[in-house]
């Protein structure tokens, strides 16, 4: 992979990718995802593609009118015959569906898994319907279903510098291959958690950046966000001074495979970093620092916006710095800061100087 092109391969793989479920699936499907191209990255395109496939797999499966039909057989007609009881019955149907590639009885549709599918169908017949390919839109006869609120775990500020003292020390203990092997990444572990702590970024924009990304002239990087539109990020000294460590030190000292001589942060392989390795890592040290706590990149991103907020209370400026494009969703994650801060205007109030009546 040409390193200097590395979102517009990684782009091309995942249109490769698209392009081969998109042969699995009804051949009229392919003017929908043609449609929505505009308005949605490849990778929803592909989960959209995804839970699409399930919904004719359910009619195959549970209809005896398709029993003998293939996914690629159905035809629009076919959507006009599916009626909104149909549609209730698919959500039952989703809560229990099995993964042909799991083992026997493991669910793989949450609330949100099943949401999201039925997000998915709605927008599918609503192409149609609009188009007056299809007459009726059962989907909106259905109710979307309820979702219940997930705490939103993060790292405290103690388990925070616990995490990062951890790697940078976490090694005195060890002997042998096992002090080796954490000799040779310490450097470019801190220097990845503190980047994902201090600037919130994305796992999949991290392991994207180059080594011209970086600007100390300025204290920024250059991350491409999803959809592909560019942003500067700014980072403090801690960030500074760990990527200046890691960068004049061991990444200096590796010579990277051709193809990856521009990554920022390069694996054991000297190859660029890939997203599942980022997840292990970051696993890796924050179970021995926060055991009953599932921590991956993504926390490690919502414990910088949750600190953000609590800094500067300004919800927009979080949004943006976070790259979300609706303010909305911020502040959905964030809801809580703001329910602890209206419980302290209770006690800055006092009516009475020595509280007595």
């Amino acid at each position: 992979m040409s390193d200097k092109n590395y979102h517009e391969q990684t782009n091309m793989e995942k249109t490769l990718k698209l392009r081969e479920i998109l042969r699995t699936l009804p051949p009229f499907a392919a003017d929908y995802f043609r449609a929505i191209e505009a308005t949605t990255s490849v990778r929803t395109r592909i989960s959209y593609a995804y839970d699409i496939r399930v919904f004719f797999h359910f009619l195959i499966e549970t209809n005896p009118c398709y029993k003998d039909c293939q996914v690629t057989d159905f035809r629009p007609e076919d959507l006009d015959k599916i009626e909104s009881v149909d549609l209730e019955e698919y959500q039952e149907y989703l809560k229990v569906y099995e993964n042909k590639n799991q083992p026997a009885g493991y669910v793989t549709n949450g609330e949100r898994g099943v949401k999201r599918k039925m997000s998915a169908l709605r927008s599918f017949y609503a192409y149609f319907y609009k188009r007056e390919v299809i007459t009726r839109n059962p989907t909106l006869l259905v109710d979307m279903p309820k979702l219940h609120d997930k705490a939103i775990i993060r790292l405290d500020v103690d388990e925070t510098a616990s995490l990062l003292d951890f790697i940078e020390h976490g090694g005195d203990s060890l002997t042998g291959q096992k002090k080796v092997y954490y000799e040779k990444n310490k450097e470019r572990d801190l220097a990845l958690v503190t980047l994902l702590l201090g600037t919130g970024i994305r796992v999949s924009e991290c392991v994207g950046l180059d080594l011209t990304d970086v600007d100390f002239r300025n204290n920024g990087i250059k991350v491409t966000r999803k959809g592909g539109s560019e942003m500067i990020v700014y980072f403090g000294e801690e960030v500074e001074q760990a990527l200046q460590t890691y960068m004049n030190g061991s990444r200096k000292s590796v010579t990277p495979l051709p193809g990856h001589e521009n990554a920022l942060f390069l694996s054991t392989q000297r190859k660029r970093i890939g997203v599942q390795a980022v997840e292990n890592l970051v696993k890796k040290y924050a179970r021995q620092v926060t055991p009953l706590k599932h921590i991956t990149p993504h926390k490690l991103r919502s414990t910088y916006g949750t600190t953000l907020y609590q800094e500067t209370g300004d919800i927009y400026l979080v949004a943006d710095v976070l790259g979300h494009k609706d303010v909305n969703t911020t502040r959905k994650h964030y809801a809580a800061q703001d329910e602890n801060r209206r419980r302290l205007a209770a006690k800055a109030v006092r009516l009475r100087e020595d509280g007595s009546r």
